[in-house]
């Protein structure tokens, strides 16, 4: 479900120096004052904002458990994530197939390298004669020499605890590690860095004008992050328009419903750190969490 280049950019040192030194300064200045955790922040004239570290981010495991069900509401219409390693199918995107836990796709480089990292750690699976054909469809639509038989491979190898695994770590690596870590920089909370999660997962993190850079860059346009002395709602609020522009872009992303009827909802009712219970609807289907 996104576009993607193979050759995506992936947080570095200054980012995690960066997110280091925000954690560092709140632990040197932790014993000067007590603020309440839900305290407005002030800023002094001509000054940037401090914004507190964050109780709780998205990595926190209660916290990732409810963006994996999250998404999966809006990729797979069900709550069950872990009922989806085996889902594969074309939806008619352009992609070619779409399988997986966060819709891994055939066109786009990610269920290739799901699929190499998979056979390095188990090259006997039955995935691994299908790399070739993964390889030469690699950027299109196309099932040559993945017909008749992937699915069904997919499927098998979905009931290995190995390939779950690679599923998982794949995800991690690629979308989710790189979210939180963006959005701890940016100085936003758990609902901000799903934000930046879901993005990821939909357009991905190449140079296009609606990958995951571009959606921020349009947003920062518009509002500073906390990091920058920014409102935190006001950011939020103006990286998701960003968000729903991209995805019109599209026309398979024409249906904003995870933005408007989830996160936004979210974000109006000042849940910004994504506290329990959670009501949101996407494409139309009602969801409860809590």
């Amino acid at each position: 479900m996104r576009t993607r280049l193979k050759g995506r950019a992936v947080p570095g040192a200054t980012t995690a120096c960066r997110a280091l030194g925000l954690v560092l300064l709140t632990v040197a200045t932790a014993g000067a004052c007590t603020v309440p955790p839900d305290a407005p922040s002030r800023t002094a004239p001509g000054h940037h904002a401090r914004h507190p570290a964050r109780a709780t981010g998205l990595d926190d495991p209660a916290k990732k458990e409810i963006a994996m069900q999250l998404v999966s509401s809006a990729e797979n219409s069900s709550l069950d994530w872990r009922a989806q390693y085996g889902y594969i199918e074309d939806i008619g995107d352009g992609r070619g197939y779409t399988g997986g836990i966060i819709g891994f796709t055939s066109g786009t480089h990610d269920m290739l390298e799901l699929v190499e990292l998979y056979t390095h750690r188990k090259p006997d699976n039955v995935l691994a004669r299908y790399l070739p054909a993964l390889r030469a469809v690699d950027g299109g639509d196309s099932h040559d020499g993945l017909d008749p038989g992937f699915p069904e491979a997919w499927k098998k190898a979905a009931r290995d605890p190995a390939f779950r695994k690679a599923q998982n770590d794949e995800r991690d690596r690629l979308y989710f590690r790189p979210a939180v870590e963006r959005g701890k920089a940016d100085g936003i909370g758990a609902l901000g860095q799903f934000a930046y999660y879901d993005a990821l997962v939909v357009h991905g993190d190449g140079d296009d004008r609606t990958g995951f850079p571009a959606i921020r860059k349009r947003a920062l346009a518009k509002a500073e992050p906390p990091s920058r002395g920014g409102d935190e709602k006001t950011y939020l609020n103006a990286f998701l328009d960003a968000r729903v522009w991209a995805m019109r872009q599209e026309e398979a992303h024409r249906d904003t419903s995870r933005i408007d009827t989830a996160q936004r909802v979210f974000l109006k009712d000042g849940n910004l750190d994504l506290h329990t219970p959670l009501n949101w609807k996407v494409y139309g289907e009602r969801y409860h969490l809590g």
